[in-house]
């Protein structure tokens, strides 16, 4: 069963690419100037890219961190 965000996030994706290229750009224009959403973008990108790696407790890593 889809959720209501995802239900929203299609309906808007669908809607941005029926758009004509021009307006598209002008959407990705200001996106892509806005620093917050940027670095949000940047964040989801780190996680999907390293999704499949091993994880590691907060306790292990801190452990780890105090060795050196």
């Amino acid at each position: 069963m889809m959720t209501a965000t995802n239900a929203t996030a299609e309906i808007f994706w669908t809607a941005f690419r029926a758009m004509p290229k021009k307006q598209r750009n002008a959407i990705i224009d200001k996106l892509l100037t806005d620093n917050e959403f940027m670095e949000d973008l940047i964040d989801i990108s780190i996680i999907k890219q390293r999704e499949n790696e091993p994880s590691r407790s907060l306790d292990d890593y801190l452990a780890e961190r105090k060795k050196g």
